[in-house]
C-alpha cells in the first residue's frame, strides 16, 4: 500500500510540472522585461459590464488607465495607484501592488525564481497564456496573463480575486511608446481621501 500511495503522489507530481511549460514562461519573462513603455486601447469585462479606455505603461512602476465612459481614471505614479473620481473630485490611493499591473512594471520580473509562482501555462495556436498567485499564498486569488505568440506580444489578462469575482481586460492596438509628457503619470492632488492597505497582491 505504502509502494502504490508514492505512486499515486509522484504521478500527480508528474501532472502538476508537466501543467508549466518552462519555455513559456522564458518566453513571458524575456518579452515583459524587454518593454519600457507601451499605449493603446483596452476593454474591461466585471459583472456583465463592460467599460473601454486608453492604457499606458512604463516601467518601472507607472500605468494609467483612461475610462471613455466613466469619470475614472487609475495612475500609478510608481509607488502608489491613484483612484480619480472626477464627478467628485476625488482621489482614492491603493498600493500598486494590489493591482494586476503591478507585476508587469516592476524593474525586474522573474517569474521563475521570485515572489510570483506560475502554476499553469496553456499553449493554443496563436497565443499562450500563464496563470500565476502570489507564492504560498493561493488564497488571494489568481491572474492569468495572455500573450500573442508571433510576435510575442501582451493580448489581455484575467484576474481572479480572493472572492471569485473576475475581471478581463483585453487590450487593442498596443505599440511601443517611451516618450511620454513629463506629468503623464502623475495626478494633481484634489479634495483626497487616502486608504492604504490592500491584498498586496503581486508583491
Amino acid at each position: 500500500m505504502k509502494k502504490v500511495l508514492i505512486l499515486v503522489c509522484a504521478m500527480f507530481i508528474g501532472v502538476a510540472n508537466a501543467a508549466v511549460d518552462s519555455s513559456l514562461v522564458v518566453n513571458a519573462e524575456k518579452y515583459l522585461n524587454s518593454i519600457t513603455g507601451l499605449a493603446g486601447k483596452f476593454v474591461q469585462t466585471a459583472n456583465g459590464h463592460q467599460e473601454r479606455g486608453d492604457f499606458a505603461m512604463l516601467r518601472p512602476g507607472r500605468v494609467r488607465l483612461d475610462y471613455a465612459n466613466m469619470p475614472v481614471q487609475l495612475i500609478s505614479d510608481g509607488d502608489d495607484l491613484y483612484f480619480f473620481d472626477k464627478s467628485l473630485d476625488q482621489i482614492t490611493t491603493v498600493p500598486l501592488t494590489s493591482t494586476p499591473a503591478g507585476i508587469l512594471v516592476r524593474k525586474n520580473i522573474d517569474l521563475r525564481n521570485a515572489d510570483i509562482n506560475v502554476v499553469e501555462t496553456v499553449d493554443d495556436k496563436n497565443v499562450f497564456s500563464l496563470k500565476m498567485n502570489l507564492r504560498d499564498q493561493e488564497g488571494l486569488g489568481h491572474m492569468t496573463v495572455v500573450f500573442n505568440k508571433s510576435p510575442v506580444k501582451l493580448n489581455s489578462w484575467s484576474v481572479v480575486d480572493a472572492t471569485g469575482a473576475k475581471t478581463d481586460v483585453v487590450f487593442n492596438d498596443l505599440k511601443t511608446k517611451t516618450n511620454f509628457g513629463r506629468d503623464y503619470f502623475q495626478i494633481g492632488r484634489h479634495k483626497t481621501v487616502s486608504t492604504s492597505g490592500g491584498d498586496e497582491y503581486y508583491d
